[in-house]
Order: structure tokens, then sequence, then C-alpha cells
């Protein structure tokens, strides 16, 4: 059963200092929406209700995102050019997220239903963005979803299936710009955020 995250546990993990990292080692980058703290408690605990079956394994609430643009192993020379271009203007928008649902492979997310014009555009603009810099971007079709547990085989929880749970609301105010890190432990580290016009 996933323990309850108190807030504070979902302060960004220290940096490791530069004498520790492989100075050529690519960094391995995605763009994300991250939740603000209060959501991403409110996720972690929609997804810990799968934490039962002994084979799945829920994601922190300070891991929780919602995947814009996944790029993969960037060079580290590259960063300063992909930092400089990457907050690009957008308008905040509503992200409705609903019932949790179960993909192939076990993975439980939560996904809106529609997805909102705002977010189809930023999606599209920083893609552009990514292009013009010559950065390759996944191919797949973009299916907007937050994942909340991994590796889910057993029975489906009565309760999470209703269609009627309540829609967490989220206001998109800020995109990020993530390095995934090795461990131990392996952990995701913000490296730039980028609001939204006022």
């Amino acid at each position: 059963m996933c323990a309850t995250l108190q807030l504070q546990a979902m302060k960004p993990t220290p940096y490791p200092t530069e004498a520790a990292l492989p100075a050529a080692a690519p960094a391995r980058l995605f763009l994300a929406l991250w939740p603000p703290p209060a959501l991403a408690v409110a996720l972690h605990a929609r997804g810990a209700q799968f934490c039962a079956d002994a084979s799945a394994r829920c994601e922190a609430a300070g891991r929780l995102h919602l995947t814009l643009h996944f790029l993969g192993a960037v060079p580290r020379h590259r960063l300063p050019a992909l930092q400089a271009a990457l907050c690009l203007p957008f308008r905040p928008f509503e992200l409705r997220l609903h019932a949790c649902t179960r993909w192939p492979a076990g993975a439980v997310v939560a996904e809106p239903l529609a997805s909102p014009p705002g977010l189809l555009a930023l999606h599209t603009a920083l893609a552009q963005m990514l292009a013009a810099l010559g950065q390759h971007t996944e191919a797949r079709a973009f299916r907007p979803h937050v994942t909340l547990a991994r590796r889910h085989t057993g029975p489906w929880p009565a309760a999470s299936a209703s269609s009627a749970a309540a829609p967490l609301r989220w206001r998109v105010q800020r995109y990020v710009l993530v390095e995934s890190r090795p461990g131990p432990p392996a952990h995701y580290q913000v490296l730039q955020t980028c609001g939204a016009l006022a």
C-alpha cells in the first residue's frame, strides 16, 4: 500500500553537485505540465487505491506530471539554446482529469475526456519550436494523461471504476523542462519553468 505523502515531501530533489555529474553524459529530457502540490496529492490519492495489488507500483506525488514532449537524450552543450527558446507565450487553460483508466501493460492513468484547445495549441507550438531547433521528439500521437501507477494487473477497484468520480480540475499556468536522472535514487529534476501570460 502506498504511503501517504506530505506536501513537504514534494520539494524538488537537490541537484547533484557538478563533480558528481559525468560531463559528457547526455541529458534525458522531457517537457511537461507539472501539477501544483494540492492537485498532486489529490491525484496520488486517486491512484493509491491501486496499490493494494501487489504487482502495481504507484507513482509518488512529487513525480506526477503530464508529458507534452519527450525529447530523449540531448547533448548537454545543446541545453543553453534549448532553454533560451523554450518559453513560449500561452494563455492559462483548464484541464479536467476524469476517472482512472488502465492502459496496456498495466499503466493506470488519469486522462481528460477531451483535450482543451489551449492544451493542443501549446503542444503544437512546442513541437514547432523543437522542430526549428532540429530537436527530435516522439512520433506517437499525443494522448494527454497523468500516469498514477504502473504494472497493475489485479482486479479493478469497484469504487474507482465509476465514471461518476468527480473530475479533478487543473488550472494550467506553467510548463517545465525536466531531466530524468538515474539513481540511486532515480529522480526528476526541473531545469526550467515557463509561465503563462498574465
